[in-house]
């Protein structure tokens, strides 16, 4: 059997999505994309994991899109199978449960960095470039680069990296704000580790709740975020208990607001 392009583990409340195909520099295509779909709906099932962080095997932590995999592609193809299919995808990521930190311990590069930026907080190595080269061959960012990118970066942040051209190193990303912290080489992955097990500190669902509102002051959610935040409340009260209850023994509720 062939090894997994993309691994799910769990380490008490921390749970690790890996990218395993590093002979590419974990570049994505349709077989990734799909496998990091399934990694994020275990994390998501995974009811005891409170934070989860996604990282890259090898040198890269994601390359972005592989060219061979979209390039032979047509025109419809390239919108529905590939563009709309990994906006499906990282919009999973973004909308997890769970609070999610990038491990960028390698260069995050176009849909990379889209990748990155679909995650609530970035950790990068001091060495690690990252931009948004798609229009040195003719393309745009087709990801949320210029969507989701822009409401967490700014829009001149992404001016400068996907019409100018700019690639990034990881100290001025950070003082651009792409990034929340810059450490030494090889001390990305315990440096998110340790920042993980403080925020699995915190209260679960309080952080779940923080994390949905927040995202729809920034645009990232609405209406799903509304009808969550209020089913969440719901299922606390006894109304439910009353409602569900009554159905299965079919009588009619006695509900009392508590």
């Amino acid at each position: 059997m062939s090894e997994p392009l993309v691994t799910f583990e769990q380490d008490g409340a921390i749970g690790t999505i890996t990218l395993r195909r590093p002979e590419k520099f974990n570049a994505l295509d349709i077989p990734m994309l799909r496998a990091l779909e399934a990694a994020l709906d275990e994390a998501e099932t995974a009811s005891d994991v409170r934070v989860v962080l996604l990282r890259g095997d090898g040198k890269g932590f994601c390359a972005g899109g592989d060219v061979e995999a979209w390039a032979a592609m047509s025109a419809a193809d390239f919108q529905v199978q590939w563009v709309r299919y990994g906006h499906r995808v990282f919009d999973r990521l973004a909308r997890l449960r769970q609070p999610t930190i990038a491990v960028l311990s390698g260069h995050a590069l176009g849909g990379g960095l889209e990748l990155a930026a679909a995650c609530d907080f970035r950790v990068a190595e001091t060495q690690v470039k990252l931009g948004f080269p798609e229009t040195s061959i003719g393309v745009v960012p087709g990801w949320s680069g210029t969507q989701r990118a822009v409401r967490r970066f700014g829009a001149q942040t992404v001016r400068r990296l996907a019409l100018g051209g700019e690639v990034l190193l990881a100290a001025e990303a950070l003082a651009l704000g792409m990034v929340d912290r810059v450490v030494e080489t090889g001390k990305g992955h315990a440096e998110a580790k340790a920042w993980a097990g403080k925020i699995a500190e915190r209260g679960p669902l309080a952080t779940e709740a923080a994390k949905l509102m927040i995202a729809v002051a920034e645009g990232e959610e609405s209406a799903a975020a509304v009808e969550a935040l209020a089913s969440g409340f719901i299922a606390l009260t006894g109304d439910l208990k009353a409602g569900v209850g009554a159905f299965k023994a079919r009588q009619k509720p006695a509900f009392s607001r508590s």
